[in-house]
């Protein structure tokens, strides 16, 4: 009696193990197409951009808040432009509004505007998506791109449950950021913010 169920504890053993080894295998493989795709729409978004001029605070030329962001429809989603962080060379095309299918190609919109300073991107945090963000620190430069370049630094960052939607997207008269971008912690658990403010050259 002993001996089958050490056997059945022992097969069950192996199952758990294969069954998180092909998990971790999916993952990898997930994350890699999805850095494929992501690489394949940016090519052609920067193709269909034309040479962007910088925008600063104050600038006479900067959009008011009744501009609309340009779009770019490509393999029939829409894209208002590119994020960029050049100094861990990410950049990844941004999908005008988020839905979990978009979020398996690129980071979207998950509310805001560029034009009203309160764009809140949401992305999944694949290797080559939103898992680096963690690893920057405040003053790391961050660049959208569209028409315009709109050059931003990280300012904050900060952990969020889930439920915390408000605290997430809303901007209030004491907030810090002009921009956040925000993904799944490793564990899923909650969510990781990072707010970024605009700057001048």
């Amino acid at each position: 009696m002993r001996n089958k169920l050490g056997n059945a504890l022992i097969a069950l053993g192996v199952l758990a193990l294969l069954a998180a080894v092909l998990l971790m295998g999916y993952n990898q493989w997930d994350s890699t197409r999805a850095e494929k795709v992501a690489d394949s729409v940016l090519t052609q978004l920067e193709e269909s951009i034309a040479e962007p001029r910088t925008i600063y605070p104050g600038d006479a030329a900067e959009p008011t808040a009744d501009t609309e962001m340009p779009v770019a429809t490509i393999d029939g989603y829409d894209y208002i432009g590119y994020l960029s962080i050049p100094s861990i060379g990410l950049a990844l095309p941004v999908m005008q509004q988020w839905s979990y299918p978009g979020l398996k190609i690129a980071p979207g919109r998950y509310s805001g505007a560029l034009y009203t300073d309160d764009l809140v991107i949401a992305g999944h945090n694949y290797a080559r998506h939103f898992s680096p963000l963690t690893h920057l620190t405040v003053g790391t430069e961050v660049l959208f791109v569209n028409d315009n370049t709109w050059h931003y630094a990280v300012s904050d960052t900060e952990v969020l449950q889930p439920t915390q939607i408000e605290e997430m997207a809303v901007k209030t008269p004491e907030s810090n950021w002009d921009l956040t971008l925000f993904t799944c912690t490793t564990t899923g658990q909650a969510r990781y913010a990072l707010r970024c403010v605009r700057t001048d050259e």
